[in-house]
């Protein structure tokens, strides 16, 4: 007997910190530093439009004259982010995060952010799929 694939539900970061897109790229290091995260869904005027990623901002900061007390994150982020639902099949979001290599997934319900599912959480997942099921 086989049992169903669960959702990205079960296994996603529910309400993740989210940044603005009128914020800095330094108030933004500054918070993924604090709270431990490499992922910043940005929002503007409360909508999703993107993800900021430490790898954005890093790319950034290598520009020449760039302030990071001055540049704003809509200068940086990415749009058009890998968004589903709370749903979706765990195994249809890790192979398509694989396929494209993406390292965040943003979780929307309702058109409101829920959550994000990032690869650490996909580990999480495998290692919790395997000690439970695959145990003999």
């Amino acid at each position: 007997m086989t049992k169903a694939i669960p959702t990205i539900q079960k296994y996603m970061t529910v309400l993740p910190h989210t940044i603005g897109v009128d914020q800095t790229l330094d108030a933004a290091e500054k918070m993924m530093t604090k709270y431990r995260v490499r992922h910043l869904p940005v929002l503007d005027g409360g909508r999703l439009v993107g993800i900021l990623t430490d790898r954005d901002i890093r790319l950034v900061e290598t520009f020449k004259d760039v302030q990071p007390d001055q540049v704003k994150v809509d200068e940086a982020y990415s749009p058009d982010p890998y968004v589903t639902s709370p749903n979706a099949s765990l195994a249809d979001v890790c192979a398509e995060m694989a396929q494209h290599k993406y390292g965040c997934v943003l979780i929307e319900d309702n058109h409101k952010l829920v959550g994000i599912f990032t690869w650490v959480d996909a580990l999480n997942a495998m290692t919790e799929l395997m000690e439970t099921r695959l145990r003999h």
